[in-house]
């Protein structure tokens, strides 16, 4: 049985894959997770008992337990969700991204290095490193245009400049050593398991409670939105054709404002949770002082995973977003639990020294 280890497993991307990769193939899945505030167990409860899935808990960091994984296990693809991923959390602290993202990302590579070196040829050949990265690395788009691979890197904040680092470790790795790394660049996820401080569990969760819904700025910035079993069916396309020293840009090909993302899920809840004073979810909308930093606009174009791997998303912002709103609705005992009390919902990214 071919080994996978899934670093970062417990967290939203990471615990979506683990189940998606783990149903679909005849794999064993090595789960590495630090359970930090995002990653939790509860997350992948309906797996965590397969016989094909292998949990550990241990920080990327930790080379040597690294190490041991990959030797015990036979290891033949690594796939890298571990990192801090709050771009707001990045601004009143940005001291852990740089460890868990910059130095983490760098043992990881290391501890595959040793690892690959040791094996034999015909392993050596089949053996994959993949980096999971974000299109925040690229910086902002004005009004037109897409990021594509080529793209220069000009990231804006502590958390994508964090990740644009990693992602040329990555690239090092593969001219300097032989290594046979490739990364993916994906445009902002959205569905089941994502931790509530995310636009759209957040606005979602604060609607319920009857909350204002913050809007940062004019609620203008716009993303590209990307359903995340279609990013996940992207690594798979990629892990499976993929060509070592490549990188491949997964996108959504779904441009929405924020404003529209947060008028969308107040639509739906007034259709699938209407609130018994007959009032509109849309009134509890209010505009905040806006992240600084804030990117403009982000596109992404994946003509390449597209024409190279045959890859494109199944699902529309209006089918994944229905799904996402239904998931959070019939789930939020999962949010409950995962709100441990280290997350009030509070706004994050405005204190700085």
């Amino acid at each position: 049985m071919k080994s996978i280890l899934v670093t970062g497993g417990a967290g939203f991307i990471g615990s979506n894959f683990v189940r998606y990769v783990g149903r679909l193939k005849d794999v064993r899945v090595i789960n590495l997770d630090k359970l930090t505030y995002a990653g939790n167990l509860e997350s992948l409860s309906d797996v965590l008992d397969e016989g094909w899935h292998v949990f550990a808990r241990g920080d990327i960091e930790d080379r040597k337990k690294v190490s041991e994984l990959l030797q015990q296990y036979k290891v033949e693809t690594i796939v890298n969700f571990a990192a801090e991923s709050h771009v707001d959390r990045s601004i009143d602290g940005p001291a852990e991204f740089i460890e868990t993202n910059i130095v983490g990302t760098f043992g990881l590579l290391e501890a595959a290095r040793e690892y690959w070196n040791s094996i034999a040829p015909e392993r050596r050949n089949s053996f994959r490193f993949l980096q999971v990265s974000t299109d925040e690395v690229y910086g902002s788009l004005g009004k037109t245009g897409y990021f594509s691979e080529t793209t220069s890197y000009a990231p804006n904040s502590p958390y994508s400049a964090s990740k644009a680092a990693a992602d040329h470790l990555v690239r090092a790795y593969y001219h300097t050593y032989g290594l046979p790394t490739m990364t993916t660049n994906c445009s902002n996820n959205y569905g089941p398991y994502q931790f509530p401080e995310k636009l759209i569990p957040l606005t979602i969760s604060n609607a319920l409670q009857g909350k204002p819904l913050p809007v940062y700025g004019d609620g203008g910035n716009i993303r590209d939105w990307l359903f995340v079993l279609d990013h996940c069916r992207g690594i798979d396309r990629v892990l499976e054709k993929g060509q070592p020293g490549e990188v491949y840009n997964i996108g959504g090909n779904s441009e929405k404002t924020n404003l529209e993302v947060v008028t969308a899920i107040c639509g739906l809840l007034d259709e699938l949770r209407p609130q018994a004073n007959g009032r509109k979810y849309q009134e509890q909308i209010t505009f905040v002082k806006d992240r600084p930093g804030h990117d403009r606009r982000y596109a992404i174009d994946f003509s390449k995973i597209h024409h190279e791997l045959g890859w494109e998303p199944t699902e529309s912002f209006e089918t994944g977003l229905r799904m996402t709103v239904k998931w959070y609705l019939d789930n939020q005992s999962w949010v409950q639990r995962v709100t441990d009390g280290s997350y009030r919902g509070e706004r994050l990214g405005l204190e700085i020294a």
